[in-house]
Parts: C-alpha cells; sequence; structure tokens
C-alpha cells in the first residue's frame, strides 16, 4: 500500500503535536506501508514575516509571493518546519528525508498569476526520487516549494503540491491531517463519506467555502488522476492514521462514484 500524507503546518507548530503525528507516520512506514508525507507551514510563515514587520498579503487564499516572501518560504517551509519534522520523525524511528519539489525535478511549476509574485502551479511531476527513497526504506519528508527548468523557484500551495505528489507516487490514499473535524454539512456535522459529484454539489450550493472548498476540489484532482481515496481527517485525534487505514477514522472519506461503498 501506499500512502501520501499532508500535514497542516497548524499541526506542526507545537513540540507534542509534531511528536504526536511523527510517532504515527514511522509507525505505520515501519509496518511496510509505502509512506510520503508533504507538510504546509503557512502559520509559521506569517509569524516569520510579522516578527520582521513584513504584512502578509493574500488574494484567494494564496499568499502574494514577493522575492522578499520567497526568500522567508525557503528558511521556512524548506528550512525550520521541514527539519523539525523530520527530526521529530527520526526520534520516532523513521529514516526520513527532509526534500522539496525542487529536488530532481520531483514538481515542475510555472507562475500561476503575475500580481501572486512567485506562487506555481505543478505543471508536472517526476516520481523517480519518491520512488527510490521510499524502495531503500527512506522516509521522504517534501516541503511545498517547486522549481522550473530555467532555475525560478515558486511557492507552492500544500495541498496541490500533495495531490501532484500523490498522484505521481501512484498512493492508494492521500490523508490530510487537518485542524477541523472533516467536512461539514449545511449544520456543520462531519460528513462520514463523499462521492466527487457529491463534492462538486456541496461546492454549488455554498456549503463548503474557504478553505475547506480548497481541500474538495484537490481531491477530486486526486481521484481523477488516480488516487483511490482521500482523507480529510483532524489531525489531533488518537491514532487517526491507523483508522484511516483500517476505514475507521473521523472526519471524511472521498472516493469515486463507482467504488463508493
Amino acid at each position: 500500500m501506499k500512502v501520501l500524507i499532508k500535514i497542516g503546518g497548524t499541526l506542526l507548530d507545537t513540540p507534542e503535536s509534531r511528536r504526536s503525528i511523527a510517532g504515527q507516520v514511522a509507525g505505520i512506514a515501519a509496518r511496510g506501508v509505502e509512506t510520503v508525507v508533504v507538510h504546509g507551514g503557512g502559520k509559521q510563515m506569517t509569524r516569520f514575516l510579522n516578527e520582521r514587520g513584513v504584512e502578509s498579503r493574500f488574494v484567494n487564499g494564496l499568499r502574494i509571493t514577493t522575492p522578499e516572501a520567497l526568500d522567508a518560504v525557503l528558511k521556512v517551509f524548506t528550512g525550520s518546519v521541514n527539519h523539525e519534522l523530520v527530526a521529530a520523525l527520526v526520534a520516532a524511528g523513521a529514516a526520513a528525508v527532509g526534500i522539496s519539489g525542487i529536488d530532481a525535478s520531483l514538481t515542475e511549476a510555472e507562475q500561476l498569476d503575475p500580481q501572486l509574485g512567485a506562487v506555481g502551479r505543478v505543471v508536472r511531476s517526476n516520481p523517480a526520487l519518491l520512488n527510490l527513497l521510499v524502495s531503500n526504506g527512506y522516509l521522504p519528508v517534501v516541503a511545498c516549494v517547486a522549481g522550473d527548468r530555467q532555475g525560478r523557484i515558486y511557492n507552492v500551495n500544500a495541498d496541490q503540491m500533495a495531490v501532484a505528489c500523490a498522484a505521481a507516487f501512484q498512493a492508494n490514499n492521500l490523508i490530510f491531517l487537518t485542524d477541523v473535524a472533516g467536512v461539514l454539512d449545511a449544520a456543520g456535522k462531519p460528513i462520514p463519506s463523499l462521492t466527487v459529484a457529491d463534492c462538486r454539489r456541496l461546492i454549488d450550493a455554498g456549503v463548503a467555502s474557504g478553505g475547506m472548498l480548497a481541500k474538495l476540489n484537490a481531491a477530486a484532482a486526486a481521484i481523477a488522476q488516480g488516487v483511490g481515496q482521500v482523507s480529510i481527517v483532524p489531525g489531533g485525534a488518537a491514532r487517526v492514521i491507523d483508522r484511516v487505514l483500517e476505514q475507521e477514522a473521523p472526519g471524511t472519506r472521498i472516493v469515486a462514484a463507482e467504488t463508493r461503498e
């Protein structure tokens, strides 16, 4: 089984949370689950910029990435956040390796919109590095930074990076560990299971908006590219990764219509 786990930056903001998640990830890897991790770090990035008197500006949820902000992206995403998570995984017994989408052209990107600056959209993925590492017992930990063939560097939305890597890696399950209970219905209650068509209806009805709308779009894109299922689950729940693999997790499981149980 191949699993890609995307960890939201909020869940990595304290040593306790990092240790808990790292222990779970290391546990499934030790049992033979072929595992890749992609992580965010938006909260840490905003704090880093604020400490230096730089305002964070967003358009449609995407951070405007000026040259100054891109320098911070490299320091925070590929630096402190990535290495703190790798260290926690190593402490939990995993042979974790910190990389980014730039390494070995894992993900190649192009500029998404000039008004956003160095924000990229992934246009192709090459899983060779992931496969090489995983097949030799290593656990890749991917920071959401990509490049192009001209040497330009881009800040990439972590959900989109996770989808690109999961599709290239041919993951059976893409797990989004979040700080919410899952996909919520109009009454605010988590929905246990959805098809892609259900996701579209939630979006069209305005029930899913903001960050959850982005997650549902990412889930639909992943399934369209061959990922078996997508799970959007509360990262702080006990044994949540094991429970996803056992099909007993809290949160929401998203599948293609023809495979829905």
